[in-house]
């Protein structure tokens, strides 16, 4: 039976007691106009600051620099001799051990730190999730240092007898092979430079993927498992694809640590101005750990210029880096939603 309707659209709403609040936000605009300004003047003197410390870092490379610059121009890239007693310099050597080292790095950390988001947010049991999780952060608080005499006394003769040696004995003949596992077997190198330093980026890397797959939707995760798919089928296409740019962050983060960092490398890269072999288990040198080593000690003239330049080598290629993920990031995010 149909229930009766009122007569008029708006028929009982005159007997609804009209309610006003019981008192009025404060105008704080109106009474204080200059807070805002202030405020405002504050965040942009903080931009600018920034902006201000990095021109005058490059300004003051350039200008450290300049000797080595006006005598060897860009070929000092491509020059592989560096010899102090005869005042002649070249920044190859250098520039491929931080390259490879880093490289080296990317490739060992990035599948544990996806290893560890995806136990993290899929496969850990819930009274082991937030203990395991502050380990891996906590990993990031251990000074370099720490990472870099650990390397240099435990884990270098480590790598040296229980990997190097029988890689030798068992790739020594092999054309390629061999000459990537040659050299005394002393565990410094690049490989054990790259290690470390995929140990010391993995907190990071790891934190962030974490954090962004989290982020992802319960309910496309759940619509997937309705589906049948398996826990690596759901992260592989659904969590992936929802948090790629996080994830490219993320590793981007992990690499600009890669490249800047000095100490740990020093211990364990072998510190040797060389290429005449490509081994891995071969000492080589970086940068941050030339850097490191002769800066204090160098006088004033074309070497402290030539380091310096180094040094500026150092800022481009991070900013090189940083600037490729960007627009990487930005092409990610423009193709958001379309069909892939």
């Amino acid at each position: 039976m149909a229930a009766t309707l009122p007569a008029g659209p708006f028929s009982g709403q005159e007997d609804i007691a009209r309610s006003e609040p019981a008192q009025r936000p404060p105008a704080r605009s109106s009474r204080a106009p200059w807070a805002d300004r202030l405020f405002a003047a504050l965040a942009l003197s903080a931009a600018l600051l920034t902006l201000s410390m990095l021109a005058g870092i490059i300004v003051s490379l350039l200008i450290g620099a300049a000797p080595a610059i006006r005598e060897y121009g860009l070929s000092f890239l491509v020059r592989s001799e560096w010899d102090p007693v005869q005042n002649r310099y070249g920044g190859l050597v250098m520039i491929y051990g931080t390259l490879m080292s880093s490289f080296i790095a990317l490739l060992i950390a990035v599948p544990v730190s996806f290893g560890i988001a995806l136990f993290l947010t899929e496969l850990s049991p819930r009274w082991l999730k937030r203990p395991l999780g502050v380990a891996v952060e906590l990993l990031a608080a251990v000074p370099s240092i720490v990472y870099g005499m650990w390397g240099l006394l435990v884990f270098g003769p480590i790598l040296a007898r229980f990997v190097q040696a029988p890689l030798q004995s068992a790739f020594g003949g092999v054309p390629l092979l061999g000459s990537l596992v040659s050299g005394p077997p002393v565990g410094l190198g690049l490989l054990s430079a790259g290690i470390i330093l995929a140990i010391m980026i993995i907190p990071f890397i790891a934190s962030v993927m974490r954090d962004v797959f989290e982020v992802t939707p319960p309910m496309l995760k759940e619509s997937a498992y309705g589906l049948g798919s398996t826990t690596w089928e759901v992260m592989w296409r659904v969590v992936l694809p929802y948090t790629k740019t996080g994830v490219i962050g993320g590793i981007m983060l992990g690499l600009g640590r890669a490249l800047g960092e000095t100490m740990a490398v020093t211990f364990v890269i072998g510190n040797m101005n060389q290429l005449s072999s490509l081994s891995l288990f071969e000492a080589a040198n970086s940068i941050t750990s030339a850097l490191a080593n002769e800066f204090a000690e160098a006088g004033a003239g074309l070497h402290q210029a030539s380091l310096i330049y180094l040094g500026l080598v150092l800022f481009f290629i991070t900013f090189v880096v940083l600037s490729l993920s960007k627009l990487l990031l930005m092409r990610l995010e423009l193709g958001e939603g379309s069909k892939s």
